[in-house]
């Protein structure tokens, strides 16, 4: 066993695993907490927490053998999320007549939830890691993370930064994908498919872009094209936010 989990096997293995028990409770309990991200991630630390108490091991060690072979599966991520690129490709007139609009509401968007973040964190005590975590949460986690482990200052406490990150991204993606048509009609945001389709992807990212292309085209395509200027946007802006407050 312990060869077994020496390998980067071991780290795809559990990834796959968790992901497909959490598909199947899923398939028989359709409700928000069986989430098949949400499932396989609560899982999968119990079930490091359980090896590490059997085998008598550290679970930093585990995680670190886990993440070899997590990491492949982590790497098709980046071409998941370009893929999204076809839809915006496909309503590329959609952008170049409503781009002022696109990228104002978004700017405008980030700028108040960052100082949310920084404000709400201070409120509860949150560390300065924490918060610095809680920032990048906007964009993807290709973009997220890096960003993350750079303003903690990288090394093991930008580790920690991007784990708390890759959370919190996670965390707001199964929520926008399990509640977000709920919340789009208590609101009632529904009859907007542009205002619609940007909430989706800048709140929800890949699951969020993942269920807007359920809802309509334009929806998908206004999600997709949210991921991609959240992204750059947030590239440019957190860090400075975080100089600025005296948090790098």
């Amino acid at each position: 066993m312990l060869l077994f989990l020496s390998t980067p096997f071991w780290g795809i293995f559990l990834t796959l695993f968790v992901y497909w028990v959490g598909q199947q409770l899923f398939k028989k309990y359709p409700v928000f907490i069986f989430q098949p991200l949400f499932i396989g991630m609560v899982l999968g630390i119990l079930i490091l927490l359980g090896l590490s108490s059997l085998l008598q091991q550290s679970t930093i060690s585990l995680y670190q053998q886990y993440k070899v072979g997590g990491d492949f599966i982590f790497w098709f991520l980046n071409p998941a999320t370009m893929a999204f690129a076809v839809p915006l490709y496909k309503r590329r007139d959609l952008v170049k007549r409503y781009w002022l609009r696109i990228f104002t509401s978004l700017f405008v968007g980030l700028t108040i939830a960052l100082f949310l973040i920084f404000s709400i964190s201070r409120l509860f005590g949150l560390s300065k890691i924490a918060t610095i975590a809680m920032l990048p949460q906007a964009a993807t986690t290709a973009i997220a993370l890096p960003i993350s482990s750079t303003i903690a200052g990288g090394g093991q406490i930008g580790t920690m930064a991007a784990s708390i990150t890759a959370m919190a991204v996670i965390v707001n993606a199964v929520v926008i994908y399990a509640l977000g048509t709920k919340l789009i009609k208590w609101f009632k945001l529904d009859k907007d498919p542009i205002g619609l389709g940007l909430s989706f992807g800048t709140a929800g990212h890949t699951l969020g872009s993942a269920k807007a292309m359920k809802v309509g085209e334009i929806e998908g395509a206004m999600a997709s094209i949210s991921m991609v200027v959240i992204g750059l946007i947030v590239d440019l802006i957190v860090p400075a936010f975080a100089k600025l407050l005296g948090l790098m």
